[in-house]
């Protein structure tokens, strides 16, 4: 108890000294590396010792385009053909069209002017959109900087003009991105989620991510609450839904029998918004219960979660995430990584305590590179055997009390970190979340946060089809040629549909 006190106190001294080196802008620590458990576990890959991968032939996206260049050479020489050589090149310029726009008076009265060509909206052409949320989401930029650029390259344009590029208007892509979740949601085996901070409205706000190797979605609210992880699993519906899912997850969340009798008996089980469902519970008396736990949360997250059931959600999915308590609804799946994690990071005190945390994580390792082979060849008899060796290592007495309260901890999410041996098909970690979600941390970072609702959706929106873009092999420049009508570019498919077909099993 003395050592683990002790411990908190230099902790504390260590963060305070790092806060002062900050504000005096000295160099702090270095950071610690991870364990690199699941890179340490892969097979070794035959290949060329020793030497580089080659970087491959240069193959431009674009038609390539052939020039003759002339050689002066002395008399008599003999032509042997053409040497290619292939160079790219990036031309910027600032094409502006006056349209002459015919103005007809019909006989009886009205006026008849000319449309617009497809795709220009105000005063700015459709490839300049393109190139404005291409530039701010994609590269990141500020929103000054990209004022700068546009300026120095003759494009007459304010700050307040860009903004309005990037956030007016963008309904369609809107209602794509909440299309890819559903459309995820429906088809997907597993997702992986994961969060971080976000600003919005000068406020501490959360950014959930939710995806798997075919989708990305990024939500930002308020709240990092299980209530709000189940209402984003709805996908923008509103409805709250009684049925056995619903009932399912009030039991499991240890809401008393009676009031789930209560519920039950009551002929109405869907009821459209909040508004409606408020005044179901306050008929039913569950607003002035003040038993533990709260009966109007655990019904309303029930509600939601039956809801979510009801649009066909996760129906058989797993929620792999890292042990983060909102996460924890349905199939739930923890991350061997960070599992562990808290052995790698766990402090020692002796010799003794060293031996004993290097043994368990060598434990660890083989066990981890174990299982990625069941996932390559799962069958019963590997599995019973992969059980038993979990009981092992993790019920074990090592004498050094911390690491054996950790361990007993890990021994009783046995379920959720072995939930591969009956689903082979999840991953063994959170890895792909924590890549999707660092685009949102750069963006906070560069811009700090969003002062409007819409700005906050149309962000989340952006981040979240560049990454499904990528996943699915599209091309995010010309995603956007396609949504923004530029004259003579290819028809993208929408990315819900191109979500189904990968995800129907083969």
């Amino acid at each position: 108890m003395l050592l683990t006190k002790m411990t908190a106190l230099e902790q504390k001294v260590i963060e305070q000294r790092e806060e002062i080196a900050r504000l005096k802008g000295l160099k702090g620590r270095p950071d610690i590396k991870p364990s690199g458990m699941d890179k340490g576990t892969e097979p070794a890959k035959p290949g060329r010792q020793g030497q580089h991968p080659r970087r491959g032939k240069v193959r431009p996206r674009v038609n390539v385009e052939d020039r003759i260049v002339p050689a002066t050479v002395p008399a008599g020489s003999r032509f042997k053909g053409y040497e290619p050589y292939t160079v790219q090149e990036l031309v910027l310029t600032v094409h502006a069209v006056r349209y002459l726009r015919e103005r007809w008076v019909t006989p009886d009265g009205k006026t008849i002017i000319a449309p617009l060509p497809e795709g220009t909206r105000g005063h700015f052409g459709p490839d300049l959109r393109r190139f404005v949320l291409m530039q701010y989401h994609q590269g990141q930029t500020t929103l000054p900087r990209l004022a700068t650029l546009l300026q120095s390259v003759g494009v007459a344009i304010s700050k307040r003009e860009i903004q309005r590029l990037l956030t007016e208007g963008q309904d369609g892509f809107l209602a794509e991105n909440r299309d890819v979740l559903r459309a995820g949601l429906q088809t997907s085996p597993w997702i992986s989620v994961d969060d971080t901070g976000a600003r919005h409205k000068a406020a501490n706000g959360y950014c959930t991510q939710i995806g798997n190797q075919h989708f990305t979605w990024f939500g930002t609210r308020s709240s990092k609450s299980r209530l709000n992880f189940l209402d984003l699993l709805r996908t923008g519906h509103t409805d709250f839904v009684l049925n056995h899912a619903a009932f399912d997850y009030m039991r499991s969340r240890a809401l008393s029998a009676p009031l789930i009798a209560r519920l039950a008996e009551q002929p109405e089980t869907v009821f459209a918004d909040q508004a409606a469902w408020s005044a179901h519970l306050d008929r039913l008396g569950f607003t002035g219960l003040t038993t533990t736990p709260d009966p109007v949360l655990i019904a309303t997250e029930g509600a939601i979660w039956g809801s979510v059931h009801a649009h066909d959600f996760l129906r058989d999915a797993v929620v792999l995430s890292d042990d983060a308590g909102q996460f924890a609804v349905g199939q739930h799946a923890l991350c061997w990584v960070h599992a562990e994690r808290l052995v790698h990071r766990l402090d020692t005190f002796t010799d003794r305590n060293r031996a004993a945390q290097q043994k368990v994580r060598k434990l660890i390792w083989d066990f981890y590179a174990d299982l990625k082979v069941y996932q390559t060849n799962p069958d019963k008899r590997r599995r019973l055997a992969l059980r038993a060796r979990f009981d092992r290592i993790f019920q074990r007495r090592t004498g050094f009390a911390t690491l054996d309260r950790l361990l007993a901890r890990l021994h009783a999410n046995k379920a959720e970190l072995l939930m591969v041996l009956e689903r082979p098909e999840i991953p063994l970690h959170t890895n792909g979340s924590e890549n999707d979600i660092r685009c949102q941390v750069t963006r906070r970072k560069v811009s700090a946060g969003t002062r409007s609702d819409l700005g906050r959706d149309c962000r989340d929106a952006f981040l979240g089809l560049g990454k499904t873009c990528a996943k699915l092999g599209v091309a995010a420049w010309d995603y956007l040629g396609s949504r923004l009508g530029v004259p003579g570019h290819p028809v993208v498919p929408p990315l819900p549909e191109l979500i189904r077909c990968r995800g129907q099993p083969v």
